[in-house]
């Protein structure tokens, strides 16, 4: 089902729609280096195929999971052979690229500097993280977002239509909220949960897919989350922004996110604890208290009764008034009222505040 022309790629319609930034490139017929960021399954890898189509480069693969200096070394050599006249310069894509060393990503620098390539990485990290400064510097940095309800529906009206063993199938959808949920954005999710519920009825009788179906099917989903990579940054930003916001469902449901994710519920206690200080504050003092005994009880007793805890401190937090007025002194005041002195013993070392 991988597209087979631009006509045909579904979605990131703010990089190659009309009038859009590779839209552009591609009517001049030159690519810049580039690394595409984003979740999985939203088409980075085909992307890549079809700019390279486009421009009629050469185009070459390596994989950051089993590829070495070695690799990277033979492959630069190769392009460098194929380089005749006014042809376009090869397309170096490289999936999985955060996962390259530094050393890896080093070997790629005086290649992508001289043009001999065009490199096109694509990662699911954020590359100001992941990626060297210097290679950085020399790539343009694309985003690919999540594909929209829309776009996912046209995905799955297509594969039924053109799939080679799904198009031989009677198939009706009769409720598709399931597959979207278990999809997230990810459209190889989203066939893959087609196939497995296809697979579960045999191929003469009619199939009428619907939510229960798919959930028997599927049995669990899990959902997207990395304790060590961006998801653990926003999905509890987004946790905080709806107490903040002092919404409990949308908190509620982020909590579980985290939990279901493997999040240390300490961690999740600790964000109670300091946004029971800095966003409710004086305007519910009882915030703190209730944050603080929350972070005790599910230290002391621990998951999964620890979920029940953490949901009522949630629902408290966001349901309780916001403190809306400055509660700390303005940056002028803050400076006269709290002046850096040296401690008594006159150390070089460190500076302690005084308060006037």
């Amino acid at each position: 089902m991988r597209p087979t022309s631009l006509e045909q790629y579904v979605g990131q319609q703010h990089l190659i729609g009309p009038q859009a930034v590779l839209t552009k490139a591609l009517a001049t017929g030159r690519l810049p280096s580039m690394i595409l960021w984003g979740p999985p399954g939203v088409g980075k890898t085909t992307l890549a195929r079809l700019l390279a189509q486009q421009v009629k480069s050469p185009f070459h693969t390596l994989s950051a999971i089993n590829s070495g200096v070695k690799d990277v070394r033979d492959m630069i050599q190769r392009a460098r052979g194929q380089h005749f006249f006014n042809a376009p310069k090869p397309i170096l894509f490289i999936d999985e690229i955060h996962r390259f060393s530094k050393s890896q990503q080093d070997s790629l620098l005086g290649a992508v500097e001289d043009g001999t390539i065009t490199l096109i990485g694509a990662t699911t990290e954020n590359p100001s993280f992941e990626v060297i400064p210097a290679l950085l510097s020399r790539c343009q940095v694309y985003v690919l977002n999540s594909l929209s309800k829309e776009e996912l529906i046209g995905l799955l009206e297509n594969a039924l239509h053109h799939d080679e063993e799904l198009q031989k199938r009677e198939i009706t959808i009769e409720e598709n909220n399931a597959l979207l949920l278990y999809s997230g954005g990810d459209a190889r999710k989203l066939l893959n949960a087609i196939e497995l519920v296809s697979d579960t009825m045999p191929a003469e009788e009619k199939l009428t897919v619907t939510d229960e179906l798919v959930t028997q099917a599927i049995q669990q989903h899990l959902a997207m989350y990395d304790k060590g990579g961006e998801q653990h940054y926003d999905i509890a930003s987004a946790f905080i922004k709806s107490i903040r916001g002092s919404d409990p469902n949308a908190a509620v449901y982020w909590l579980a996110r985290m939990l279901e994710g493997g999040e240390d519920v300490k961690f999740i206690a600790r964000r109670m604890m300091i946004a029971a200080a800095e966003d409710v504050g004086l305007a519910n003092p009882n915030a703190l208290l209730m944050a603080t005994t929350a972070f005790q009880a599910v230290h002391t007793i621990g998951m999964p009764e620890a979920r029940i805890i953490l949901s009522q401190a949630a629902i408290y937090l966001a349901t309780s008034p916001k403190a809306t007025r400055l509660m700390w002194p303005s940056a002028r005041l803050w400076r006269w009222w709290v002046r850096p002195v040296r401690c008594q013993c006159r150390c070089t070392c460190e500076m302690h505040l005084l308060h006037s």
